[in-house]
């Protein structure tokens, strides 16, 4: 008998149960996993509030979780028992000491990067990767705009997009987060709490920038920065809208982007920038390669017990945390 996180309704933190179930032998195409490290993503709170739709319940929590592999069902090429693997994939079930999953997920782990690190960085880092590669290609000398730069994911984006030479403003809730930001590679530092309708980081990054706004705003936060991300744009600037912790923002008509500069609005998702087995080794080889060879730290320090996880929930819910949470089981 193995133990895990399950869900029977959803809501507050205190609906999360710590429960006996049953892991059964791999079906063909899948392995099953004994989790050392185990990711908390923001995504986890929506699903667990009932923020974004779930398909059924009960259910698990979580995506990503890194260990080693205890069995490979019929028809898996590639690994082996014993073999230490990150991998991010559903259905949702990472918070549990042991769970099944699909083999063309997993991810084998180079020597240099251990389980806890993996867990706090696979779903961040990658995101990071085709956000700044792919979604807007960030070139030298662009000046780009992060909401959350504190936050696990905004902490390897500025470190990456320093790499590549951006010039980072970031949004922040606390200046204590700002001088964590700040350490980790970003240039401007724009205390927003979230309280007001985003002009005022808006008029700072036009100051910032001269009045020419920023090439690229990345925005997870959603309805409550949405409006303030538009005005920072400039011409043919891209919004690339990844998450939504304040909930979806409004509609808008298209109409009005061009009003706005012949603006670009995406909403990009992992999934579809690692749809095959080929898109997500290489995205994940070059996320291991940056953090070996350090270019990009990994803050990991903030771990619970995978037994606690409603109380590492109500900490991230209460922007208690900074960096990357991982659940140890």
């Amino acid at each position: 008998m193995s133990k895990a996180i399950r869900i029977y309704r959803t809501g507050g933190p205190e609906v999360m149960q710590w429960e006996d179930v049953v892991i059964g032998a791999p079906a063909p195409g899948q392995v099953r996993l004994r989790n050392t490290a185990v990711g908390v993503n923001f995504r986890d709170v929506l699903i667990r509030n009932g923020g974004h739709a779930l398909k059924s319940l009960p259910s698990g929590l979580g995506l990503e979780s890194a260990g080693i592999v205890e069995a490979i069902g019929e028809g898996v090429d590639g690994l082996h028992v014993g073999q230490r693997v990150a991998v991010v994939a559903g259905p949702d079930s990472a918070y549990a000491e042991e769970r099944l999953v699909p083999a063309a997920r997993v991810v084998p782990l180079p020597d240099a990067i251990d389980e806890r690190t993996a867990a706090s960085m696979m779903i961040r880092g990658m995101t990071v990767r085709y956000l700044l590669r792919e979604t807007y290609a960030v070139q030298r000398g662009d000046t780009i705009l992060i909401h959350a730069a504190a936050g696990g994911l905004g902490l390897i984006f500025c470190q990456w997009a320093k790499h590549l030479g951006a010039t980072i403003i970031g949004t922040v809730s606390t200046a204590a987060k700002g001088e964590v930001a700040h350490a980790h590679g970003c240039d401007h530092i724009i205390v927003y709490d979230g309280d007001s309708d985003g002009g005022d980081f808006a008029a700072r990054v036009r100051e910032l920038t001269d009045g020419r706004g920023v090439a690229a705003v990345y925005d997870s936060v959603g309805r409550d920065t949405f409006e303030g991300s538009l005005a920072c744009l400039r011409p043919r600037g891209v919004l690339a809208s990844f998450g939504e912790a304040s909930g979806d923002p409004p509609p808008i008509a298209p109409r009005r982007l061009g009003i706005l500069g012949s603006i670009y609005i995406t909403h990009p998702s992992l999934p579809d920038y690692t749809a095959t087995r080929a898109a997500l080794l290489a995205n994940a080889a070059e996320l291991f390669a940056m953090v070996a060879g350090g270019t990009i730290k990994i803050d990991s320090s903030q771990s619970y017990p995978l037994a606690d996880a409603a109380r590492a929930h109500a900490d991230i819910e209460s922007r208690r945390t900074t960096g990357s949470v991982v659940l140890i089981p």
